[in-house]
């Protein structure tokens, strides 16, 4: 057997292994329980991403610019910067590509599932960054933390403190590989695409581009990631959302049929037509929660990496912080994009991925469109890789003290990029998938342990505020 017929073979039985468990995962497990745990928090802690939302956005835009640049103890960042980076892992190719592979595999009523996960989504989110806060350690002066910590330290009453320890390992290494190595390749890989598309420019050449660029701001560490983030991220934001706008006005007589299509969609596909190709219910479902898992990471174990790092007078105030960034991932940015795609019918048009999302820009803005998301989508995957490299290296100093394995795993990640534009899309997106969809599995379980905790840092939080100890940092903060 020739390697060549070797390495076509092996690619043949890693796809469909890859497949058979995401069909486990994403078909069953995760669909009902990422919406379950959700739901529970939303009911357990009384609500809080609705009841508690007016004080959440006072906590991150409250005297937004006296305090965002300040680091008063040399440890942490601001409450917004920890914002930043969880929006810039949060803000990627999920939003663009993902968005458009759930609409073309799950029907229009994918994205009201993908707005109901996110709904509920926000409650995990909350509980994750409140843990994350709690348990965070001092590690060469800097706070760090994430699901590895508060798995090791707050389930050893729980399961013991070796089992503990072996969770949170397993965890952290599933991290590194799903968010450093794999998710490196999913965002490279689609910024090679948008790019060669609009401009015409090789892939390799984009992967080295982008690995040069994110080389340079590892190297910074946490701060420099931060300071980048808090830059870059409202700025594009901002910019897509407007996109979105000036499309609603462009086809504006298509609102109303388009929102019928969402609906419909989510409970009846066929009487759209769409039981003609396949799609379902449970597959609306499926892509809609998977994808709004991909983009907004609310039960992922992802962000509370970034949102352990914050300065905050209470953790309630970072679980505030934490389910803004899903509002703004999800319900303002992927519905930008669903708007985008499904007002202009270039879902109709049988392209894949991120050239779904091109084409519609390319319908509605012309020859500039595909230009135009070609430079949107890069700065938002190049933010994600900057973040979960973040994520990645936090594991990396948990499960190691030496320096040199964090260099390694530093050349890996870039490696990594430059490889993701040379693989396809459909393997690479079932690969995150699974992986995804593996390290959620200690996360949740971890999550619904510790729930007593959460709730008990909520009534704290409640019980000073009666109180009157001031604790919103717009407050506190001179």
């Amino acid at each position: 057997m020739t390697t060549e017929h070797f390495l076509s073979d092996f690619l043949t039985y890693w796809s469909q292994f890859v497949a058979a468990v995401n069909e486990v995962l994403w078909g069953s497990v995760l669909m009902y329980g990422l919406v379950a745990v959700g739901l529970f928090f939303t009911i357990y802690l009384g609500a809080p991403q609705f009841i508690r939302f007016g004080p959440a956005v006072r906590q991150v835009f409250g005297k937004l610019y006296k305090y965002q640049h300040t680091d008063r103890d040399g440890k942490s960042i601001s409450s917004f910067q920890a914002l930043a980076v969880a929006i810039s892992a949060q803000v990627g190719t999920g939003n663009v590509a993902g968005v458009a592979t759930a609409i073309m595999a799950g029907g229009p009523g994918a994205i009201f599932w993908m707005w109901l996960s996110a709904l509920f989504g926000m409650s995990t989110i909350f509980a994750e960054a409140v843990l994350a806060q709690k348990y965070r350690v001092e590690v060469a002066g800097k706070f760090i933390g994430g699901p590895a910590f508060y798995i090791s330290r707050g389930l050893q009453s729980y399961i013991g403190r070796t089992n503990a320890k072996i969770f949170a390992g397993i965890f952290a290494v599933i991290v590194i590989i799903s968010v450093g190595f794999i998710g490196s390749m999913v965002q490279s890989n689609s910024i090679a695409t948008a790019v060669n598309n609009a401009f015409g420019i090789s892939p390799v050449v984009c992967g080295v581009l982008i690995a040069l660029f994110a080389g340079a701001i590892f190297i910074g560490g946490i701060h420099r990631i931060a300071r980048f983030a808090q830059l870059i991220v409202p700025i594009m934001a901002a910019v897509y959302i407007l996109c979105a706008v000036v499309i609603l006005f462009l086809f504006a007589e298509h609102i109303l049929p388009m929102i019928q299509h969402i609906v419909i969609g989510a409970f009846n596909p066929q009487a759209l037509g769409g039981g003609l190709l396949g799609v379902t219910m449970k597959e609306a479902v499926r892509f809609g929660v998977a994808r709004g898992l991909f983009s907004n990471e609310a039960g992922m174990g992802t962000t509370p990496h970034a949102h352990a790092t914050a300065l905050v007078a209470h953790p309630v105030l970072q679980g505030f912080t934490a389910f803004i960034g899903v509002f703004v991932d999800t319900i303002l940015v992927c519905t930008s994009t669903a708007l985008i795609i499904l007002l202009t019918g270039a879902d109709q048009l049988g392209l894949d991925g991120a050239m779904v999302t091109q084409e519609a820009f390319h319908i509605a803005f012309g020859a500039i469109g595909p230009k135009i998301i070609a430079i949107c989508l890069t700065f938002f995957a190049f933010t994600t890789v900057i973040g979960w490299y973040y994520f990645g290296e936090s594991n990396v100093r948990y499960l190691f003290k030496s320096n040199a394995v964090l260099y390694t795993y530093r050349a890996l990640v870039l490696v990594f990029i430059v490889l993701g534009t040379l693989g396809t899309v459909d393997l690479i997106w079932s690969m995150i998938d699974m992986f995804n969809g593996i390290m959620v599995l200690p996360n949740l379980i971890a999550l619904i342990i510790l729930h007593k905790e959460v709730k008990g840092i909520l009534r704290d939080y409640d019980k000073k505020r009666q109180d009157g100890i001031p604790l919103y940092d717009y407050d506190s903060v001179a």
